[in-house]
């Protein structure tokens, strides 16, 4: 998955990841790093879908796009995370979406 920081910077500059996002079944919490986002709806939040619980840091998650352009106006392109990298590459050569739970 695609993730951003949205706090604390203009539109789509924060840091960025490509990694494994852990979802529970309703998809209303998502972990990532050792956080744990709540999914943002109706809370206000104008560039973000997910905020942490205990920081209250907006993110962004969304799936990756093949052309890369997940960050609009970032200077560079996100981190991609070692245990990801295998299926991010392949996904870019048109291998389809992982499976979230298939990782």
């Amino acid at each position: 998955m695609f993730v951003q920081l949205k706090t604390g910077y203009d539109t789509d500059r924060g840091p960025a990841w490509i990694g494994w996002v852990d979802f529970s079944k309703t998809w209303k919490t998502a972990y990532f790093q050792g956080r744990t986002l709540r999914r943002g709806t109706g809370l206000g939040l104008i560039s973000a879908n997910f905020y942490d619980v205990e920081t209250r840091e907006e993110f962004w998650i969304s799936g990756p796009k093949r052309d890369r352009s997940d960050t609009r106006y970032g200077p560079e392109g996100p981190v991609v995370e070692d245990d990801a990298a295998d299926a991010y590459r392949a996904f870019l050569q048109g291998a389809p979406h992982p499976d979230m739970q298939d990782k």
